[in-house]
């Protein structure tokens, strides 16, 4: 009997666990286009494993043998943005005691992997684009171009479409970034990968080594039902959290956490009328304040359980409009501020 399609490990290539044919496809099209010198846009939640997929490309690219240089761009304030790019000269601002080489220049001849792309500011992406036209780069501070050869693949959580219609993100450089766009599904489109991923990290000493080897049926169907807003990582969490508190070899129902088992229930008890369902953004919202109420507005707790960083948390809060509004259900006026 054939086993069922899974992507496979190749000798040295980033590993992505998966069964579902939509993400299968998409790592076909990554072995097509590595070798290119195509600029590549990944698009996918926060936790889906954009990095692994532009790992993967590097790996699998004539560049492979240089290095893979990554920068969250949403992990860094606008400030010092370009020095971490573009580097500085010695002098070039208060602090800046010693000439500093940027990644990009570390990236040379090999790949710049820039993640949540989405948060750059407007000047930053000026001077990206000015890069990816020139092929030079100037430091901060510097007058002489530096000659970098560097391929670029970036990766967003946001719809950039929109960010350049609202003015936020540059139209020319958003074309010069997504010549291939690849986009990965949500945990949530792809149930059928979470007993794959759960018995991966179940198994991955990687997370400690624990007496955890299985888990029920009961389980596993709760653990499915779950939406994961932040999909493999919030899994890969959960599962680590099992392995250290588990106290016999079987996870059953009553070990998952509370916002898991508490989601679940309440999506088997939702009645939607005809006229449509809630969107994924208002889903999300509401298990993100309901969790944060669990653990009493704790941003650091519940960003940890969601599977997210607490930047990632605070960007999403300051992104919610009405939230006011469910203050009457139970989440704390300080969660609305």
């Amino acid at each position: 009997m054939q086993p069922s399609p899974t992507a496979t490990q190749t000798t040295g290539i980033t590993r992505f666990l998966t069964q579902d044919p939509n993400i299968l496809s998409m790592l076909q099209m990554v072995a097509k286009i590595a070798p290119s010198e195509a600029t590549v846009l990944i698009q996918g939640e926060s936790g889906t494993g954009k990095e692994l997929v532009a790992k993967r490309i590097h790996e699998l690219s004539k560049r492979a043998s240089k290095n893979l240089v990554s920068l969250n761009c949403g992990a860094i304030q606008e400030t010092l943005l370009l020095s971490e790019l573009f580097g500085h000269e010695k002098g070039a601002f208060t602090g800046a005691i010693n000439q500093k080489k940027g990644l990009v220049e570390m990236a040379n001849g090999g790949t710049l992997f820039l993640d949540e792309i989405g948060e750059m500011g407007l000047e930053a992406q000026a001077k990206l684009l000015r890069f990816l036209q020139e092929g030079e780069i100037y430091r901060v501070g510097g007058k002489s171009p530096i000659k970098v050869n560097v391929r670029i693949v970036s990766a967003t959580n946001r719809d950039l479409e929109t960010q350049v219609k609202q003015g936020k993100f540059r139209e020319d450089l958003f074309y010069r970034l997504n010549t291939v766009t690849l986009r990965i599904a949500p945990l949530r489109k792809r149930p059928g990968d979470v007993a794959l991923l759960i018995e991966h990290f179940l198994k991955d000493d990687k997370l400690g080594i624990s007496i955890v080897k299985s888990v029920s049926p009961k389980a596993m169907e709760i653990l499915q039902g779950y939406h994961w807003p932040g999909n493999v990582r919030e899994l890969q969490n959960t599962v680590e959290r099992f392995k250290i508190l588990g106290e016999s070899e079987m996870i059953t129902e009553n070990d998952i956490p509370f916002n898991i088992k508490n989601q679940t229930q309440e999506s088997e008890a939702d009645n939607f009328d005809d006229s449509g369902t809630l969107l994924l953004s208002q889903v999300e919202k509401r298990h993100i304040l309901r969790v944060l109420n669990h653990f009493k507005g704790n941003k650091t707790k519940a960003a940890d359980a969601l599977g997210i960083t607490v930047k990632t948390l605070y960007n999403k809060l300051a992104s919610y409009d009405n939230t006011k509004s469910l203050v009457g259900s139970g989440v704390p006026s300080e969660l609305t501020h």
